[in-house]
């Protein structure tokens, strides 16, 4: 893809310290084998994208899905892992700031274009969560992808990258992934949690929300949320050999048509309306109390959320932990 050719995030400012959305979130395409790439290209940072990284992932889905150059689309993480989720801090830097410049960017708007509602109102917090049913947002952006979608995930799968998993035609992983979100543990909800109980299947998802702990590669694959675990030597070739199926398969307009089956079958069962409901939950988070100690978002991000995230982790069996050390040590 020719720089010309690169989305525009020119609403979503990227900060100093951080790297451009283009450099996050890697596009290549095969116009030969009509097999194209996207590769989160952030592993000193467990790979999370930014907004500006996750508004570009929106539009290459987009772009990719209208593309007679592209059947088939692997979405897969540079480094050891598939990803940790989005930038968190970045996240509340932007909610915490005077300014609504970075706030409204979000949702591709300029910074004196519109007024953003007051934090005093229900709509403050709302507006961010109800935006992440929008495909546009790059939250639940597969959904809507009239192609093949193939995930390859290892290492860590957590958070916004769990959602990509989710949505996701099929998934080929290697055998040392951890699945879940961290948000079961620090906060209670994610925006794609109808899509995951309907995956998984609603006993094991309960036991995923309830105790918050990671699920590993085999157990998700015997609940059906993977097609296929392997090695972490033979991932990429058993990627490379599905896609290369995928592709060889039927025409890309039969393949158009068996996505709108599958999303019709999908919005049958809910899924838009799974995602509303669960931004719904997400806007209330303010009104939660704690009955005890329970680690909750905004103290952790004042006593520094990878301290507080690891202390609340040790509290738990190692084999429920979510970070891989703190899972091969003893209680």
């Amino acid at each position: 893809m020719s720089e010309s050719e690169q989305p525009s995030n020119n609403q979503s400012s990227t900060e100093p310290d951080q790297p451009s959305a283009e450099e996050i979130v890697r596009y290549e395409k095969d116009p030969k084998t009509r097999i194209a790439t996207i590769t989160f290209d952030r592993p000193d940072q467990l790979n999370a994208p930014t907004v500006a990284a996750r508004l570009r992932y929106a539009d290459l889905l987009h772009r990719a899905s209208v593309d007679d150059e592209v059947k088939v689309l692997v979405v897969r993480g540079a480094g050891n892992d598939f990803g940790t989720g989005a930038d968190l801090p970045e996240f509340m830097d932007i909610q915490n700031d005077p300014s609504q410049k970075r706030r409204l960017a979000e949702y591709r708007i300029g910074e004196d274009e519109v007024q953003y509602p007051p934090k005093d109102s229900f709509r403050h917090g709302a507006t961010i969560s109800q935006w992440y049913a929008n495909a546009s947002a790059g939250c639940r952006s597969l959904q809507e992808f009239k192609k093949i979608s193939i995930v390859e995930t290892k290492g860590y799968c957590y958070g916004w990258h769990f959602y990509q998993a989710a949505d996701a035609d099929l998934v080929i992983s290697s055998d040392d992934t951890l699945f879940g979100h961290p948000s079961f543990r620090y906060y209670g909800w994610g925006p794609r949690m109808w899509t995951w109980a309907q995956t998984m299947g609603l006993r094991r998802f309960q036991e995923m929300v309830f105790t918050g702990r990671a699920f590993t590669a085999q157990e998700m694959y015997e609940c059906n949320f993977l097609n296929k675990v392997v090695p972490r030597d033979e991932l990429e070739a058993e990627t490379a050999k599905y896609a290369l199926a995928c592709s060889r398969n039927r025409p890309t307009d039969t393949v158009f048509m068996q996505k709108v089956f599958f999303e019709v079958m999908k919005q049958h069962q809910g899924e838009y309306m799974g995602s509303l409901l669960s931004g719904f939950f997400e806007s209330m988070g303010g009104h939660i109390r704690a009955d005890d100690d329970e680690l909750m978002l905004d103290n952790a991000f004042d006593n520094g959320l990878n301290n507080s995230v690891k202390d609340n982790d040790a509290q738990f069996p190692p084999d429920f932990r979510l970070s891989r050390s703190g899972r091969n040590k003893k209680v």
